[in-house]
């Protein structure tokens, strides 16, 4: 690839990736409300007034508009702004970080965790359809890399880091219920973590749930520096935790 023509590469995966982020944000919205995502004009959530194309470019025009709608002054959220921020930065990092024929894997990855990671930090919510869909591209990736190695490795290894990552956190759900006689974990936590599973194999899931309890420990920590009261009945986003662990580790082990 010639060096030239990396800068390109870069801006237009950048602003590939806002544009997914602006779909992003519209879901993380709409999602919890039990609104379409795919149907239906973007409006202002304040008036109601139908947005024109040039209030649509991502990033700009909530700059330009200082967070305001036009109409009414009502603020636009700061979280439509994260999820475009968010998803130009993972497709730049993806091309960055990963090889030609993985980036694209690596950006559909971090895509998909950006917006499970932001509903359970928003809503304490990690909806199964979109669970369901990382399960199944990452099951999808590992069948059409077995077919074109001609191996079942990928796809054993895959069927591996699912059983890993569900095993793991049912088990620990399953003793806290156990030995403190209530729930301690969300449902969609396991779910979530055998997901994850498939896309890096049994070590990277190990390292994701590894990295997600450190997250989780520095969250913690913030916490308690802010002057928050924390206590053993504090809920936590463990999924949140667990899509921050995960994609990482799929820039640095790919597969796995």
């Amino acid at each position: 690839m010639a060096y030239a023509s990396l800068p390109l590469i870069w801006s237009a995966s950048a602003m590939l990736g806002a544009i997914v982020g602006s779909f992003l944000g519209a879901a993380l919205a709409r999602l919890p409300e039990a609104r379409s995502v795919v149907t239906g004009r973007s409006a202002c959530d304040h008036c109601g007034r139908t947005l024109g194309p040039l209030e649509l470019v991502p990033v700009l025009s909530w700059l330009v508009q200082r967070g305001r709608c036009r109409t009414c002054g009502g603020a636009i959220g700061g979280w439509q702004l994260g999820c475009e921020l968010g998803g130009a930065a993972v497709a730049l990092v993806s091309v960055i970080a990963m090889p030609d024929r993985t980036a694209l894997a690596a950006m559909v990855l971090g895509w998909q965790l950006l917006l499970l990671a932001l509903l359970d930090l928003r809503h304490f919510w990690l909806p199964s359809p979109l669970v369901g869909t990382l399960a199944g591209s990452g099951g999808a990736l590992a069948l059409l890399r077995g077919a074109m190695e001609r191996d079942s490795g990928p796809v054993l290894w895959a069927g591996a880091g699912a059983l890993a990552g569900f095993g793991m956190l049912w088990l620990i759900a399953a003793y806290y219920r156990r030995v403190r006689g209530r729930e301690g974990m969300g449902g969609g936590d396991p779910l979530l973590l055998g997901a994850i599973g498939l896309w890096l194999g049994p070590v990277g899931t190990v390292a994701t749930l590894l990295g997600g309890s450190v997250i989780g420990l520095l969250a913690t920590v913030a916490l308690l520096a802010g002057g928050r009261k924390v206590s053993r009945q504090t809920a936590l986003p463990l999924g949140t935790c667990l899509a921050a662990a995960g994609w990482p580790v799929f820039l640095f082990q790919g597969f796995g």
